[in-house]
């Protein structure tokens, strides 16, 4: 891409119970007062988006991009924010993250993960019926507690939670790819992948997977301490 488009807005901190952010077509309509042009839909919440429906019928895709196109908007991606991060939650995280799924599976750690990947694998499927070439999501952490080296850590603890990282989401790779669409980890504190160096330790693990790509958003990277210009030359 030569040519940077937008700009474009994630619903997700805007979608609410009060109109007009009840709703895609309403948020849709406030958005392009607003003049953005394009919108990332948060493919969780259900009073914007059905997943599974859009994972399993272009018709509903049609309509939904149809809609947007009466706002003069396109559909920059899905986002699977919340379900990314379920897909890898260290055991101290569990009760702060079980507001991310379902009622019925919180205090079910097991359970939780599978629904996230399963919530992956359709939205891999969805993306490529609204004819989507990326998406958004989180990691997830596994070796986030013990970013601080205090105490010390054990040889070969981080290195583990990286392997396991990796074949937790190289099937949710495979998936994208068979859908033809790029799998964007958004780097944020948080995350096992927080910075280049972190996502080049899972890029290497999935044998640099075409589809396993980094979500640049330098939002966060100045409370980082992160260079967020010298970022993009590196």
């Amino acid at each position: 891409m030569n040519t940077i488009k937008g700009p474009a807005i994630f619903l997700a901190q805007f979608a609410g119970s009060v109109p007009p952010f009840n709703n895609l077509d309403s948020v849709a309509k406030w958005a392009a007062g607003l003049g953005y042009k394009g919108v990332q839909i948060p493919s969780w919440d259900a009073r914007l988006f059905d997943l599974k429906q859009a994972a399993g019928s272009k018709a509903y895709c049609a309509q939904i991009l149809a809609m947007l196109a009466g706002h003069g908007l396109a559909l920059t991606e899905l986002s699977t924010h919340l379900q990314g991060q379920l897909v890898a939650v260290h055991p101290a995280y569990d009760l702060a993250f079980d507001g991310f799924a379902p009622e019925t599976m919180r205090g079910q750690p097991r359970t939780r993960q599978s629904w996230a990947v399963e919530q992956l694998l359709m939205a891999a499927k969805a993306s490529a019926n609204l004819g989507l070439k990326a998406h958004a999501t989180f990691s997830g952490a596994l070796a986030w507690p013990y970013v601080y080296p205090w105490p010390q850590r054990p040889g070969g603890l981080i290195e583990m939670a990286f392997d396991e990282l990796a074949a937790r989401w190289l099937p949710i790779l495979n998936a994208f790819d068979q859908a033809g669409v790029d799998l964007c980890f958004e780097i944020h504190p948080g995350e096992d992948l927080h910075d280049g160096v972190t996502f080049e330790m899972l890029l290497d693990r999935v044998k640099h997977h075409p589809r396993c790509n980094m979500l640049y958003d330098p939002s966060h990277f100045v409370l980082q301490q992160l260079d967020y210009l010298q970022f993009i030359d590196l």
